[in-house]
This record gives C-alpha cells, sequence and structure tokens, in this order.
C-alpha cells in the first residue's frame, strides 16, 4: 500500500518537477531514496503499476516515456534492483524540424518499462547512482 500511495504521488508531482529542467536534474529526480524501500516486490508488478499511475497524463502528454521512465527507474530502485534509464533518439528526425526521441528502462538487459522503438539509437544509459557519483 505503501508503494502505490508513494508512486501515485510522484506520478502527480513529476510533471511540475521536470518542468524548464536541463536533464541533469531531470536524472537527480529519478535517483532513489532508500534503496531498500520496497524489496521484495517483483519487477514485473512494479511495472504494472507504474504504467497504470502514469497512464493518463495530463501533463507531459508529448514526454510520457520520460515520465515513466523517471518513476521506473526511481521505484525499481527502491526495490533493491539495478534498472538502467535508456535515452534514444531516430537519427532520421536529426536532419527534420522535430527531434524523435525515446526512453525505457531496462534491468540485466531486459526492457521492463516502455520498449526501445525500432530505429532508435541509443546516446545514454543512466545506471544507478550515476548521477550522486559523478557530482552533477
Amino acid at each position: 500500500m505503501r508503494f502505490r500511495a508513494a508512486l501515485w504521488i510522484a506520478a502527480r508531482l513529476l510533471p511540475w518537477r521536470v518542468w524548464r529542467q536541463p536533464l541533469n536534474a531531470v536524472l537527480r529526480l529519478a535517483e532513489p531514496g532508500d534503496t531498500r524501500r520496497y524489496a521484495g516486490l517483483s519487477p514485473a508488478y512494479m511495472s504494472r503499476a507504474i504504467k497504470r499511475a502514469a497512464r493518463h497524463p495530463w501533463l507531459m502528454r508529448d514526454r510520457r516515456c520520460l515520465r515513466d521512465g523517471i518513476l521506473g527507474y526511481r521505484f525499481l530502485s527502491e526495490a533493491g534492483l539495478r534498472p538502467e534509464l535508456h535515452f534514444g533518439i531516430d537519427p532520421h528526425s536529426i536532419a527534420t524540424d522535430r527531434l524523435v526521441a525515446h526512453c525505457w528502462v531496462s534491468i540485466d538487459g531486459e526492457a521492463v518499462i516502455n520498449d526501445k522503438l525500432p530505429g532508435m539509437t541509443t546516446i545514454l544509459v543512466h545506471p544507478v547512482g550515476t548521477s550522486r557519483r559523478a557530482g552533477t
């Protein structure tokens, strides 16, 4: 019950917290607090709950995968897991007016929140604790 309540609150506050923030600040929001808080919850259960909590975005509609990714990375980390937050772009969109980007979360190389879209080139993989170690 504590997991679902914390997730619901985080999903509602996230759009306000990432608004106009640079990527390093957004990644800091994804960093976990207590990395054993939700130990014992399965990645499959958590993934379904995260997708359900973020399914009706009245803010961040055009960045739904970012919302899912940040929530997934943080809460999976707080379960003691070692997720990776991947960012990718469609190389064909670079020469257009609108860059097409996507993010997804994986554990041990398997996508658990969103899937890597076909044609996406990975440009950044953010593992647990990177922003704190790098001092960003």
